[in-house]
């Protein structure tokens, strides 16, 4: 629901002049999205939103982030702590190296891929919830890419 919301906030401020956090709000009521200023308030710091002036008014706009180094930190730590994976269905499971498990699990989460749905993580071992068997096929072919 909150990345659903998220990514409508970054439609919505693409085609519209956003000024207020208000008017973002009312915005994505119209949408179907029962929200409060809180929330949108919330929505604008995660999504790393700025206003700029435009035409002398005020407009919300997302700044692009190089993280491209925090990516490829994030693949050299699923290198590192990666053991194995096998699959249960749509579930993917991932051994790693002893106490690795929950940065391996973070840099699961931060690759942002659409397929994964989310990770639990223990000591050595991260439960992956997938859509569909077909994209676990899809991110385990991924994560080889990465690993080997």
């Amino acid at each position: 629901m909150k990345t659903d919301r998220q990514s409508k906030i970054i439609e919505i401020i693409g085609r519209n002049h956003i000024e207020t956090q208000e008017e973002l709000a009312e915005e994505l009521n119209k949408e179907g999205y029962n929200v409060t200023q809180a929330t949108v308030s919330r929505d604008i710091r995660e999504l790393n939103l700025t206003k700029v002036s435009e035409g002398g008014r005020q407009k919300y706009v997302a700044l692009k982030q190089d993280d491209s180094h925090l990516k490829d930190k994030y693949k050299r730590v699923l290198k590192e702590g990666f053991s194995s994976m096998d699959m249960a269905q749509n579930i993917l499971v991932i051994k790693t190296v002893s106490g690795m498990a929950m940065a391996v699990a973070v840099a699961l989460d931060a690759m942002n891929w659409s397929e994964v749905v989310g990770t639990i993580a223990g000591d050595d071992t991260i439960m992956c919830a997938i859509r569909t068997v077909d994209d676990t096929i899809s991110i385990m072919d991924k994560i080889r890419k990465i690993v080997y």
